[in-house]
């Protein structure tokens, strides 16, 4: 009777933005693929996101986000929706108010497990309350965790003479060296600020939590893998990249917000094309790129002579001048480059065999997904841990290029036409294509039967089980 007995009952509770609510959506078909019942609790606004790929195993429960009385704009339950970088941080700190709706669920319910992302620190707490593990959800790798470890606990950041003066990471696998402008510009400040106070409860979550779920695979960073849970004696399971439970179109064309192109006619598009001709361009949601920078990007795209798709935000469309885009740019371009303005299926655009390049700001979902989908990346880091993933893609992995970016912000301006023009044309011929393409099948037998994700995984439910009795 023993392990199997009881259905497991795993909670899923996401941080409110698009970066964080789609890998924990796809973490849950996972778990409910298994036989786990998954429930995702999340906000009313953030439902829509997973009413079209939840799939029939999940449950979702929804918890209020009183944005008002968090000093919020109205509506805003979504950090995707926030319009600077200082709403962003109290966004995050608002969050704190759902505790108390959410031990009112977990008493309600009696899952028998919390998986809960990373910036909601207190829910190790609220988990230890009623009795159950609380998992924490990381959006990381190993390598930003592992990184992320010895800048906190050494600071070798403090000893260097200038922002642009290099320094190597200490007791860390390989020579990496970053400077201070790649930092966020949180860890450099000497006064602790309410985001540097949560990232430090972040951390120490880890510690006192049950344990860490991490979105990677063994194969693709083991000397980090190993670093972490040998050296650091952290408990961590790699299950992912996640984005591989999406097998088919649909599923793939419906993850995240619904978007900006009909996803036949992008299929359309890029089946008229030889394969690994296309480079595809998509630098996160979040940065705010200034119109002279998207100016550039257009006239690096138009001299490197490539054929590419470019993502880019919505907002950028809201006048009817877009002065952003060369004169006659699109016209010139057509055929041969498309632009989408808004969100794009990039799963779905990756993993078509037109596609042979990735423009990346190098967050770790975009950077997973590149990896699965076997392509070879230009690097253009902006903030958070990208600086980081540069570094792993690039430099452990080499499977990328950089483009030259070397300050942390939000703000992004300052990198030249003949830098883009450069990358794109490098990329798809270079040495990187080929471990790129190692890469991505090594991603693709990680998660299946057998697999270093999928044993994994497997192990984790079975741990669950046991301690669940």
């Amino acid at each position: 009777m023993g392990s199997k007995s009881r259905q497991l009952n795993i909670f899923f509770f996401p941080l409110m933005g698009h970066g964080h609510l789609i890998p924990m959506m796809d973490t849950a078909k996972l778990f409910a693929a298994r036989g786990v019942k998954a429930t995702i609790v999340t906000t009313p606004r953030n439902v829509q996101l997973f009413s079209k790929t939840r799939g029939a195993n999940i449950d979702i429960q929804i918890i209020k986000f009183p944005a008002v009385e968090a000093g919020l704009p109205e509506g805003c339950e979504n950090i995707d929706s926030v319009t600077s970088l200082d709403m962003s941080h109290k966004f995050i700190k608002a969050t704190k108010m759902l505790q108390q709706p959410l031990e009112q669920l977990l008493e309600e319910y009696q899952p028998s497990c919390l998986v809960a992302d990373m910036f909601f620190p207190w829910a190790t707490d609220v988990a230890a309350k009623f009795g159950i593990p609380r998992l924490v959800f990381e959006g990381f790798s190993f390598f930003s965790l592992c990184a992320t470890h010895s800048l906190t606990l050494f600071e070798p950041h403090k000893k260097v003479f200038s922002d642009s003066e290099p320094f190597v990471i200490p007791s860390f696998p390989g020579e990496i060296k970053l400077t201070r402008m790649q930092l966020a510009d949180f860890t450099l400040q000497e006064v602790e600020t309410d985001f540097s106070k949560l990232f430090k409860e972040a951390i120490e979550s880890e510690l006192t939590s049950y344990g860490v779920v991490v979105n990677s695979f063994y194969e693709l960073e083991p000397a980090y893998a190993d670093h972490y849970r040998k050296v650091l004696g952290r408990k961590a399971w790699h299950i992912g990249p996640v984005s591989l439970c999406n097998k088919d179109s649909e599923d793939k064309a419906q993850r995240g917000k619904e978007a900006s192109i009909d996803e036949h006619e992008c299929l359309k598009w890029l089946c008229k094309k030889k394969p690994n001709s296309v480079i595809y361009i998509c630098l996160g949601s979040m940065p705010n790129f200034s119109d002279p920078q998207l100016f550039e990007i257009a006239m690096g795209l138009e001299a490197s002579e490539q054929q590419f798709i470019w993502v880019v935000r919505k907002g950028k469309n809201e006048k009817e001048e877009e002065d952003w885009l060369p004169k006659g740019f699109e016209k010139r371009m057509e055929g041969k480059g498309l632009i989408i303005r808004g969100w794009a299926p990039q799963v779905l655009i990756l993993d078509h065999e037109a596609v042979g390049g990735f423009v990346t700001h190098c967050g770790w979902n975009s950077t997973l997904e590149g990896v699965a989908s076997g392509v070879p990346m230009v690097t253009w880091p902006i903030a958070s841990e990208q600086f980081y993933n540069e570094k792993l893609i690039t430099q452990v992995l080499k499977i990328g290029i950089s483009v030259g970016a070397q300050q942390w912000t939000w703000e992004v301006d300052g990198i030249k036409r003949e830098a883009i023009e450069k990358a794109m044309r490098q990329i798809l011929v270079g040495e990187e294509a080929a471990r790129a393409k190692a890469l991505g099948e090594m991603a693709r037998k990680a998660v299946e039967e057998g697999g270093s994700s999928y044993s994994d995984l497997n192990a984790l439910i079975e741990e669950l089980r046991l301690y669940c009795l």
